[in-house]
């Protein structure tokens, strides 16, 4: 995948050229533009170095070498990757606070934008990926927002082989005090919040896939896979592999060949919510960390599927420290945040999928405002 080595502001001034108009109403912001003027010169507080100015000929609106960086209007720009990391340890927006000397609110809006950097950087990976040749396992990591009678399942779509994070999708519903895959069977029925996530996930991950073959998916005994794939357009094209989940006897006592069976073959989407409840603070079972908005909480789930996929080793305990893109061929050894955070994506250029752009502009939830900016997006 083509990605930048080194941040924006490493580029000397005298060689940077923007390479479209960042004004999204602007007709350069797509196609090749008519070019630009240089328009003068600026210092920031923090830097002795002068950022040039650059006059778009098409609009006739300016810009600088700063609106292609991830830290455009940051008075504290060197607090990005240190939030990062601190999201993907573990810590809670007062903890960074405390640690880097800030207020919690930065370190919230901080995490916003890091979340939205992290839904069109992981769409820029699938586009980048020529094919999907694995099977894929799915299952949905539970939680809530605000309370816990407002539930919301996470529909996690993982590579089997490699362990790539291919899909997040939310699938929200009122929580039951119980989950759904211990109810009994006979009172069992397809939920439709659950049906819908599955299909926006297969929906989405069918181009990546050969017309002569099938998305194969591994998934545990729900019946909402059943009712998902009954509709015309995935009917012929996914085959389900169904594991279902087998009683368990007490603590320690042996599993039984069902059991290892069915750990085996999801094992990589339950490391991924295993990983999920022990380095995000809001997912915690007990917690006051919770996350008080739907767009929020899977924009961080974005954020911390782009850190298994492209940082952490598959496994820490083996000598093994590939990551899961070097496996898909995303990538040819481990990255830094600073690598990820080195260049500014644009929504209206990434071309993402529907749901993931909801989730972007916050308009998931309707009685909640919805993302607005003062700036080019």
């Amino acid at each position: 995948m083509r990605w930048p080595a080194h941040a924006m502001e490493s580029v000397r001034p005298s060689r940077f050229i923007p390479p479209f108009c960042p004004w999204p109403d602007c007709a350069a912001h797509l196609r090749r533009n008519s070019g630009f003027q240089r328009w003068g010169s600026y210092r920031a507080k923090d830097s002795p170095i002068r950022i040039p100015r650059f006059r778009c000929n098409d609009c006739g609106r300016t810009c600088s070498r700063q609106t292609f960086s991830t830290t455009y209007y940051l008075k504290r720009r060197e607090l990005l990757v240190a939030v990062a990391e601190g999201l993907a340890a573990c810590s809670a927006h007062r903890q960074i606070g405390r640690s880097e000397r800030c207020s919690k609110t930065t370190v919230t809006r901080m995490a916003e934008r890091l979340g939205r950097h992290a839904i069109l950087f992981h769409a820029h990976c699938l586009e980048s990926l020529d094919s999907l040749n694995e099977p894929l396992v799915h299952d949905h990591f539970e939680t809530f927002v605000a309370r816990q009678d407002h539930a919301l399942g996470i529909g996690t779509a993982v590579g089997a082989d490699s362990w790539f994070v291919y899909d997040i999708d939310p699938a929200p519903h009122r929580g039951s005090g119980r989950r759904p895959d211990r109810a009994q069977a006979k009172i069992l029925r397809a939920r439709r919040p659950y049906v819908s996530s599955i299909r926006r996930t297969f929906r989405a991950l069918l181009p990546r896939v050969s017309a002569e073959d099938r998305l194969r998916v591994m998934v545990d005994g729900r019946v909402d896979y059943q009712a998902a794939t009954q509709s015309r357009e995935l009917r012929d094209r996914v085959r389900l592999r169904v594991y279902p989940n087998p009683k368990r006897g007490p603590k320690g006592s042996p599993r039984s060949p069902e059991a290892v069976a069915r750990d085996h073959a999801l094992f990589p989407v339950d490391q991924l919510h295993q990983l999920l409840r022990h380095t995000c603070s809001d997912h915690k079972r007990e917690t006051i960390a919770f996350g008080r908005r739907l767009e929020s909480i899977l924009g961080r789930a974005h954020l911390m599927a782009v850190w298994k996929n492209f940082i952490k080793g598959r496994s820490e305990r083996k000598p093994d420290r590939s990551t899961p893109a070097m496996r898909v061929g995303l990538a040819d050894a481990p990255w830094r945040w600073e690598r990820i955070l080195s260049r500014r994506l644009f929504p209206g250029r990434r071309g993402p999928q529907s749901p993931a752009m909801k989730l972007y502009w916050k308009r998931w939830t309707p009685d909640l405002p919805a993302l607005e900016l003062r700036h080019a997006a």
